[in-house]
């Protein structure tokens, strides 16, 4: 091994460091050479700090990128979503949810209920707490998906594409319900669930229970083996109650209500519009003419 050159211009560190992929050394080594400097650190001390430094902000900018990767949608986060509209069994599961207990067992989470009830809204925000705590997610229509699939299995990719898929720790299929599929659409999402089933986690959004799955997976063989690799090791979220979307339009509708309201303008009958009442004594009423 050949000796380090002890004369080596230390203006060529930053080239190094970067030969090395330690950008968060290149940004700090120089401020934190001064600190050790004042507080007498020694050098394994110094050398400690800038480890812990790189090794944290490569865990930041490792969850941004899986962040941009997910296709979350950014305004439906946990900071977003009204828990009063939640119903109290979902308000107690979430919290478990939210900590990723479910991905580290390769288990499931189905949430039903009709439209609008917040369905979507619901699985994307505890998908951005995943991926806060270090997760890989994939957020997808479940349609788009399948879509797909179906064009990887046309290429003779499909395995490639589940492989990749394998790579999310959880992947988040929403709307599920609204698939009217062909026969070979059927085929691939089944596929996608059983790889999935007891090696990586799902997450499904559906407005149709279980007994109408069947217009999903056309026949009762293959829908009963679906529900069964789906339901095994799953938590269920039912959302019920009035539809929010329906809720939230009526109060943007109130406001704009209460925002087009005028004071009434004073005028001779209360009960009939015209001009205002004019100011002064009431002219009196001529006399006849004799």
């Amino acid at each position: 091994m050949k000796a380090p050159d002890p004369k080596r211009d230390p203006k060529s560190l930053p080239i190094l460091l970067r030969k090395l992929k330690l950008p968060s050394f290149v940004s700090h080594y120089a401020d934190m050479a001064k600190k050790a400097q004042s507080e007498g650190w020694t050098f394994e001390e110094f050398l400690a700090h800038l480890v812990e430094l790189e090794i944290t902000e490569r865990d930041h900018r490792r969850k941004d990128r899986n962040r941009k990767r997910s296709g979350l949608p950014h305004d439906k986060t946990l900071g977003t979503l009204d828990m009063k509209r939640l119903p109290r069994k979902v308000q107690t599961q979430l919290p478990a949810l939210c900590r990723g207990d479910f991905a580290e067992g390769a288990e499931n989470v189905l949430a039903f209920g009709l439209p609008g009830r917040g369905k979507t809204h619901l699985v994307a925000a505890i998908g951005h707490e995943l991926v806060a705590r270090g997760y890989r997610v994939l957020f997808q229509p479940a349609f788009s998906l399948v879509q797909m699939l179906l064009r990887a299995k046309k290429d003779l990719l499909l395995e490639r594409q589940l492989r990749r898929l394998e790579a999310f720790d959880v992947v988040i299929l929403d709307d599920m319900g609204y698939i009217q599929q062909s026969r070979e659409e059927m085929e691939v999402l089944f596929t996608f669930l059983s790889e999935r089933y007891e090696r990586r986690s799902v997450v499904v959004t559906s407005n149709l229970v279980f007994s109408e799955w069947d217009k999903i997976f056309k026949d009762p063989m293959t829908t009963a083996a679906a529900i069964d690799r789906v339901v095994h090791h799953a938590t269920i979220l039912e959302l019920t109650g009035p539809s929010i979307r329906a809720q939230e339009a009526q109060e943007r509708n109130k406001d704009l209500d209460l925002g087009d309201k005028k004071p009434p303008e004073e005028n001779d009958d209360p009960d009939k519009p015209g001009d205002p009442k004019p100011k002064g004594p009431k002219p009196k009423d001529p006399k006849p003419k004799e």
